[in-house]
């Protein structure tokens, strides 16, 4: 009788520790997370990183990963405040800044940091014309974050920072500004052609008149050309009198021509 009684307390005990093995579980926090422990659906505080042990139903540990992440926001066409649909990407990254708000304060926080993202990007497009979104395009990353830092913090996300990715425009829009871009470019090499045209005429003209100051200049022109030839024959072109050629001694010079009836060509009838 009495070994069976020891059997069956032995039993019992044998079925006790097994069920209290089964029943008591150890979770590992590592050191980029943080432990959330529940006793009976309650919160009860963080854990830091290490082995802690559960015990079954009673307790429940959750390990949340704070690690920065980035998120993607995909493009969407966006109306600016000229009634133009442009698509607008940006990239946002965020840390985990306060673990119990990002679990018991929103379902799923990391759809809803998505979504407040995405309603952010909206609102700061919209206060802008598409020619402003444009020139201030690095802006709009850092307005975005003003917008949305506010109401992802109070589920626990803290934003790091934001950037815009890509700014989509239609089709027809692309070729108006390709157009735009390549008359601006015309206009300026236009301007530049006529700028060169206006220094060498102001060149030439600066020129004339030193050549008309000092006449003496030309013959020295001259004189330069002819040590630099290596032919037998040179060319010049200059006007009439600005090179003064010898005459023989006691020569007069030649009278200046004198336009007059008898020198004149005889006009054609007219038929």
């Amino acid at each position: 009788m009495d070994v069976l009684v020891w059997l069956v307390v032995i039993a019992i005990l044998v079925a006790f520790v097994a069920l209290l093995v089964r029943a008591v579980q150890f979770t590992t926090v590592h050191d980029y997370e943080r432990g959330l422990r529940f006793r009976q659906g309650r919160l009860v505080g963080l854990v830091e990183p290490g082995v802690h042990p559960t015990f079954g139903p009673y307790t429940e540990l959750r390990a949340l990963d704070v690690r920065p992440s980035m998120v993607p926001i995909e493009g969407q066409e966006i109306l600016t405040a000229d009634g133009v649909a442009a698509k607008v990407s940006l990239v946002a990254r965020y840390v985990i800044g306060d673990p119990v708000a990002a679990i018991t304060q929103d379902a799923d926080f990391r759809r809803t940091a998505y979504l407040v993202l995405q309603l952010g990007i909206r609102q700061a497009v919209n206060r802008r014309t598409l020619d402003e979104n444009l020139a201030s395009r690095a802006e709009l990353g850092p307005e975005v974050r003003e917008l949305v830092a506010a109401r992802l913090a109070a589920i626990g996300v803290e934003l790091l920072e934001v950037e815009v990715r890509d700014v989509m425009l239609p089709g027809e829009l692309k070729r108006a500004y390709a157009s735009v871009i390549t008359a601006r470019k015309e206009g300026e090499a236009a301007l530049e052609r006529a700028r060169g045209e206006t220094a060498a005429l102001r060149g030439l003209a600066n020129a004339g008149r030193t050549l008309a100051d000092n006449p003496g200049l030309l013959q020295l022109r001259i004189l330069q050309e002819l040590g630099a030839s290596s032919g037998n024959t040179v060319v010049f072109g200059a006007p009439d009198g600005a090179v003064p050629m010898p005459r023989a001694p006691g020569a007069t010079p030649p009278a200046p021509a004198v336009d007059t009836p008898a020198t004149r060509a005889p006009r054609q009838p007219r038929s």
